[in-house]
């Protein structure tokens, strides 16, 4: 292969690559400024981060199923089971409460922080003497956990949850006694 073929090879990869990552990039705008909902982006980041900090993806499970794979809040899309249920299913009070404290974690940067600094700065929060952060702790902890045990990929695979347990026999003798 000729040396000038090659450059054009290359050179055609380059800009396709670029392209890629632009084309990326301008969708990654458009959702920042299209999005629509009772949570910012922004927001409904830090909610995934929180649910990814309380369950990560990949923790050793106590399997009942042999063949499961290791999951995790993220992957069974508890994040956007607690985006619903905050949204449709809890008062203005706690609504407010929990905007007020994303607010505070946004500006302290949690997103950003590793796995280890975001755990410490959920505990912080745990342990607080004012009452609206244990309070948003304790929400979202116990929502997080909620939301991921009762998804069907835990139920079945982790929990060995059947629908329908056993079988129906509909004629069957009844010894009389």
């Amino acid at each position: 292969m000729d040396r000038r073929k090659s450059l054009k090879i290359i050179g055609g990869s380059v800009v396709g690559i670029a392209g890629l990552v632009l084309a990326d990039r301008k969708w990654q705008i458009i959702d920042h400024l299209t999005h629509s909902g009772f949570f910012s982006l922004e927001e409904e980041q830090l909610i995934a981060s929180i649910a990814d900090t309380f369950i990560p993806a990949g923790l050793p499970p106590r399997l009942l199923n042999s063949d499961a794979q290791p999951i995790g809040a993220l992957s069974t899309g508890t994040d956007q089971f607690l985006i619903k249920l905050f949204e449709k299913c809890y008062e203005k009070e706690e609504q407010d409460l929990i905007k007020g404290q994303l607010k505070a974690l946004k500006k302290a940067g949690f997103v950003d922080l590793t796995q280890m600094e975001r755990e410490q700065a959920l505990l912080r929060l745990k342990n607080s003497e004012i009452e609206s952060e244990s309070k948003f702790y304790e929400l979202m902890r116990s929502n997080t956990v909620m939301g991921f045990t009762t998804v069907k990929e835990v139920m079945v695979n982790y929990r060995g949850y059947q629908v329908a347990p056993g079988f129906y026999r509909g004629c069957v003798d009844v010894p009389q006694s």
